[in-house]
């Protein structure tokens, strides 16, 4: 700990030694940004100063040869690097990391929590089950798809589980993204079934046990390498003798490897084989399984269950109930006590008994019902369930959200539209508040409603829209958006981004409230709760500190598209944050019912030390796999263009960034829908990257003239954890010359 608090002072001193030169700094950066669009109209490069890194530089003979990539690691039709699974003992035991194994690798680690997922409150486990897996959330650069499938109520989730029939099922990477950003831990399932399954059993469990180690030793480097978080077992045919006794020995090997080798890791057991070997579901956790429940991490039982296996199962489960996820059918196939939109009664009788429960197939909304009613019928389901959930608080910061729920009809950049058309990137999620609608209390006609919306955003493809009633008797709405339990640095920054829609005379204000975690002294704000002092309203920032100007350089004023954003600064001692509220307030002198639309664009609480701590540079950008084709012969195309793929690697320290946009110069404005310029002076947006390496696909560029080199340059821009735009000068870049064949 002392270590730890050394090298925060080192770094504080470090901070404030740059800080001074911030300004100075940023003049430079234009002044370097100007010089370089220079250079890149005069087509050559110098070196513009000592401090600056040269632009890589690789040419290229443009080459039509057909080089295949691994059809595992990229889909066949568009080339893009797509999630992917093992189907057998063999492609298990065959399976080493390669280059491509990378694009998977999840960039968030697992959020820290509060209550830890260790606690022994009951639980929610999450089981997605959609058509067989590994749809449109298999590419992990994102596509474009219309009306894709969408699940954001991850304040109510501990465990999520990616199911297929696959045997080995690796989780794709957006998910476990999208899930570690909100704190909640990912499985991946070893499923085998039917003959081929009791095969596969029998090849590496009937053995010595070299055999089932060496699968389980596979299945944790495999969980250790891609970042999530352990394995959901099912085995869902019958075992040999030999094979059932091997069966609890290997789960016991690889619940204590994964330990040690993935912390918080995690290994279930399906409900299906009994100790003698037979496939016989039990509904319940009883003498013939609980061998198995005695060797993992936890019991995932069968659907068609009573109250009766409940009560059955409190003598079983001992000081382990909470290890026991009840499963619940949200289709509703068998004989359930309540699925679909009953799915309320199933979880009101687990949780009148004590048990975790595990919701299986929760997007029967998605595949079931109308498509244009999707996030209707997702809300409607979830706040069915809301009193039989509890949530979870972030516990880490900083803390930034854009309320993306990594999709939609439009990409925006900081309130400016930088790409037109669907789109749907998972690991483009941020962190999702907690949604409803409530009415106020007492007999008051107030209420407000907050969901997701698509129709407009600040930044990604959506917002976070309030809308409600604030009634006469009422002077004000507070919404709690975010619970937290996070203890608070000396001084912390906040910022929100918001709009009005029709009436504009509701007043917008960001309020938090704060526990003891020690003796807790808050400075500079007003106290709202007079009985607690634990509620409060920092007032926004006039002037923002010159320090932080690439942060708060936008606060107060009026933005694009309508935007406005509010900064705060906090001083606090001893204390520990726990709520984010949004309170909207009729304006004084007021008496009349007043109804308000708000639209909610991002909330930011950072470390103000964190602000001023010196960036990585992106370096050694690199360019490879390149792969040149003639446009399709459509009528669209335009003449004199080729098309580009190509790979692009870089160095940066990942714990610091959120993701990396990728950008181009030359050869794109106007040619591919869906990627557009930002303006004469801005590169071409080509997309989002979560890892340090980007597959670029069909880009068109120009055909180079004979004895000519043509160029197109790709710039690399870090997107840092506090959420703030670094300036074009401090991108990573590399140059492609390329000339045609003589």
């Amino acid at each position: 700990m002392m270590e730890a608090e050394g090298v925060v002072t080192r770094a504080a001193a470090r901070r404030q030694a740059l800080a001074a030169k911030e300004l100075e700094a940023q003049e430079e950066q234009g002044r370097r940004q100007r010089r370089r669009r220079q250079r890149q109209r005069q087509g050559r490069r110098t070196k513009e100063s000592p401090e600056e890194e040269e632009e890589a530089v690789f040419r290229e003979v443009v080459s039509f040869s057909s080089d295949l990539l691994p059809v595992r690691y990229y889909d066949k039709e568009t080339t893009k690097p797509i999630s992917f699974y093992l189907s057998s003992v063999e492609e298990l035991l065959a399976w080493k990391p390669l280059m491509e194994d990378s694009f998977s690798v999840a960039l968030e680690p697992l959020l820290c929590r509060q209550p830890p997922l260790s606690s022994r409150r009951p639980r929610t486990l999450l089981c997605h089950d959609m058509m067989g897996g590994y749809l449109e959330d298999r590419f992990i650069q994102g596509s474009a798809v219309q009306n894709p499938y969408s699940f954001y109520h991850w304040q109510y989730i501990d465990i999520f589980v990616y199911f297929s029939h696959h045997m080995v099922t690796i989780p794709p990477v957006g998910w476990t993204n999208a899930a570690h950003r909100h704190g909640v831990c990912v499985l991946g399932t070893f499923i085998t079934e039917w003959s081929e399954g009791a095969k596969h059993c029998e090849a590496f469990l009937a053995g010595d046990s070299r055999s089932y180690q060496t699968v389980a030793d596979q299945l944790v480097q495999i969980a250790q390498f891609f970042r999530f978080d352990g394995w959901l077992i099912n085995i869902e045919n019958s075992l040999s003798e030999t094979a059932v006794q091997n069966m609890t020995a290997f789960l016991r090997y690889l619940t204590a490897r994964l330990h040690q080798q993935v912390p918080g890791g995690l290994v279930l057991w399906y409900d299906s084989v009994i100790q003698s070997g037979q496939l016989k579901w039990q509904d319940e956790l009883n003498e013939h399984n609980r061998i198995f429940f005695e060797s993992c991490d936890g019991f995932f039982t069968n659907y068609n269950w009573r109250e009766e296996h409940l009560e059955r199962m409190l003598g079983q489960a001992g000081e382990r109930l909470v290890d026991v996820y009840v499963g619940v059918d949200v289709f509703a196939r068998g004989t359930v006590v309540g699925g679909r939109f009953d799915t309320n009664k199933s979880l009101e009788l687990i949780r009148k008994h004590g048990f975790s429960v595990a919701l299986f197939a929760p997007g029967w909304v998605y595949e079931c019902l109308e498509k244009n009613t999707f996030f209707q019928n997702q809300d409607k389901f979830w706040n069915l369930l809301e009193r039989y959930l509890p949530t979870h608080s972030i516990c880490s910061l900083p803390f930034v959200t854009s309320f993306c729920l990594g999709m939609g009809t439009r990409r925006i950049c900081y309130g400016q539209e930088q790409a037109v058309g669907p789109w749907y990137h998972l690991s483009a999620q941020e962190t999702q508040p907690l949604f409803g609608e409530h009415k106020l209390p007492g007999n008051s006609q107030g209420w407000v409603k907050v969901r997701c919306c698509l129709a407009d955003s600040w930044h990604g493809g959506s917002s976070l829209l309030l809308q409600g009633v604030i009634p006469p008797e009422i002077g004000n709405v507070a919404v709690r958006l975010f619970s937290l339990q996070v203890p608070a640095p000396h001084k912390i920054f906040l910022s929100l981004v918001y709009k009005l829609e029709g009436s504009t005379d509701v007043m917008v204000a960001l309020e938090l409230t704060t526990g003891d975690s020690g003796s807790c002294h808050v400075g500079s704000i007003s106290v709202l709760n007079a009985e607690t002092g634990s509620r409060h309203r920092p007032q926004p920032l006039r002037v923002p500190p010159t320090k932080l100007a690439r942060w708060a350089g936008r606060c107060g004023q009026q933005l694009r598209g309508g935007w406005i954003q509010r900064c705060y600064e906090v001083n606090l001692r001893g204390c520990l944050l726990q709520d984010l509220f949004v309170n909207l307030a009729r304006p004084p002198g007021s008496q009349e019912e007043k109804s308000f639309i708000c639209r909610l664009g991002e909330i930011q609480v950072v470390d103000a030390n964190s602000l001023l701590a010196p960036l990585p540079q992106v370096q050694n950008v690199t360019v490879t796999q390149i792969h040149w084709q003639w446009p399709a012969s459509e009528p669209e195309e335009p003449l004199g263009r080729l098309r580009l793929s190509c790979t692009l690697h870089w160095s940066y320290l990942l714990l610091q960034a959120r993701c990396f946009r990728v950008h181009c110069w030359e050869g794109t404005r106007g040619s591919s829908p869906g990627r557009e310029s930002l303006g004469p002076e801005q590169p071409a947006f080509l997309g989002l990257a979560f890892v340090n390496q980007y597959r670029v696909v069909d880009l068109v560029v120009e055909v180079a003239g004979p004895r000519q080199e043509a160029r197109v340059e790709f710039l690399v821009e870090p997107v840092p954890r506090e959420g703030f735009r670094v300036p074009q000068a401090e991108w990573g870049r590399a140059a492609l010359l390329y000339s045609m064949p003589p």
